[in-house]
């Protein structure tokens, strides 16, 4: 399935929020609580909360940050 191009920053936020997300709470959760009984749930409950919050935040700040990236980035010199 390919989107048409209008919808690529909702597209990426969507791929970046889950990527990170899943890690995050993955080794968060594992480090607060280890891999006992129960970490699948835990887990679960960590991403779901996590993900709509991560989500927003890259929809919102991702443009932002990218202008404040290139403009302390040194473009070379011609």
């Amino acid at each position: 399935m390919l989107f048409p191009p209008r919808y690529a920053r909702w597209v990426f936020a969507v791929l970046m929020s889950i990527y990170m997300v899943t890690l995050m709470t993955f080794v968060i959760t594992w480090a607060n609580t280890g891999l006992a009984e129960g970490f699948m749930g835990r887990w679960w409950r960590a991403f779901y909360i996590a993900w709509p919050i991560a989500f927003l935040l890259i929809l919102i700040g991702a443009p932002q940050l990218q202008k404040v990236t290139a403009k302390l980035i040194k473009t070379p010199e011609k």
